[in-house]
């Protein structure tokens, strides 16, 4: 892809209105010389810490929650302190929420836009490359209750999403290829050529400022029709979960060692591998796919998956629907993605266990 100027706005359209996603590298220097008198913030700790002098203003604001993103604190038990913490601040109706953050400060934000006095407006500066490149538009949120994951969540977009490639200068290389591993996920939806084209500029990404805002921007085009489509995520909008059905188990399986965007893209490589030995998919899109995948996932290609912990978090999986059955979302013969049931059988352990064995780290 040629890194050609990005236009500066994405305009979404949602159950409650449209929303636009706005491409500035001055979006924080913007918000720090104009800090809205009705605004809450909920900012990532860390990012409080590393931007400081660049925040000054807006952590001097009268409301400002400082939040470690950590899992444990997207949790329903949480809650009652934020929502104690914004009440204390005097919120209200025509207030606005800004988070500051990545993914968990985001689904933190968007359920307490969606809940209290039964609606607030919020707007996102997302962080991270994972955020800025998928979840920060699309409407979804997810919060944890006790051991269930993602279990409670709302359909909310933002009022706005402000995306500055600024704030990837002071990620860890790691979350940089979680993000990287979402954006390879979407143009592998997007099919074949897009694949091959964002595969051939891995390094380019990893490299060129404006390359990696101009494949964020059409990570986010190829979203936006889908999720246009089916916000509420009924139908077309499933094949989103490419890779995560084996990447939330290699999660779960690892104690959440492997960071979520490096597990979806092991999860989609092992996603093509069980496609080949089902034989609804190829070994020729395997191979094909894979050393990308491999560059992507490089630190973690011995990382251990233990196999019975991974089969159970495998079976559980909230896609499922029914029992003794896996929902997949697998590439066919062509590249294409598709969505189907499979049953939890000895074949499938055996192609796991086959996979997370030797595959993974040697082919």
């Amino acid at each position: 892809m040629e890194a050609s100027p990005v236009s500066d706005m994405l305009t979404i359209q949602s159950h409650k209105g449209p929303y636009t996603a706005v491409f500035d590298q001055t979006a924080l220097e913007k918000l720090e010389a104009d800090v809205p008198a009705n605004a809450h913030f909920l900012i990532d700790a860390h990012v409080a810490d590393l931007y400081a002098k660049q925040m000054k203003n807006i952590l001097a604001h009268r409301s400002v929650l400082l939040i470690d993103a950590l899992e444990s604190n997207k949790s329903l038990e949480r809650m009652p302190s934020y929502v104690a913490h914004l009440v204390d601040k005097g919120l209200r109706r025509d207030h606005r929420l800004i988070a500051i953050g990545g993914g968990i400060i985001q689904d933190i934000t968007c359920f307490l836009s969606a809940t209290m006095l039964r609606g607030v407006d919020w707007v996102f500066y997302p962080t991270t490359l994972l955020a800025q490149a998928d979840s920060c538009i699309g409407s979804k949120s997810s919060i944890n209750s006790g051991t269930a994951k993602n279990i409670l969540g709302t359909f909310t977009p933002p009022r706005e999403v402000h995306i500055s490639t600024t704030f990837l200068t002071t990620l860890d290389p790691r979350d940089v290829r979680s993000g990287i591993g979402e954006m390879l996920k979407v143009h592998v939806i997007d099919g074949p050529d897009s694949f091959n084209t964002i595969a051939a500029d891995y390094q380019r990404i990893l490299k060129e400022p404006e390359v990696m805002m101009a494949y964020i921007r059409r990570s986010l085009d190829i979203k936006k029709a889908y999720i246009e489509r089916d916000e509420f995520d009924q139908g077309a909008r499933n094949v989103f979960n490419y890779g995560h059905s084996f990447g939330h188990a290699i999660e779960a399986a690892t104690d959440f060692g492997i960071p979520h965007g490096i597990a979806v893209t092991i999860g989609m490589n092992m996603a093509n591998y069980v496609a080949a030995r089902l034989g609804v998919g190829s070994e020729e899109n395997y191979r094909r796919m894979q050393p990308v995948m491999r560059l992507n996932y490089d630190g973690f290609e011995t990382y251990p998956v233990p196999l019975d912990p991974f089969m159970t978090a495998l079976s559980r999986d909230k896609k499922n629907q029914g029992a003794g059955t896996a929902t997949f979302i697998l590439a066919d013969h062509s590249g294409q993605v598709f969505k189907e049931q499979y049953p939890m059988d000895e074949s499938l352990v055996d192609i796991c266990r086959d996979y997370l064995a030797s595959e993974r780290a040697t082919a």
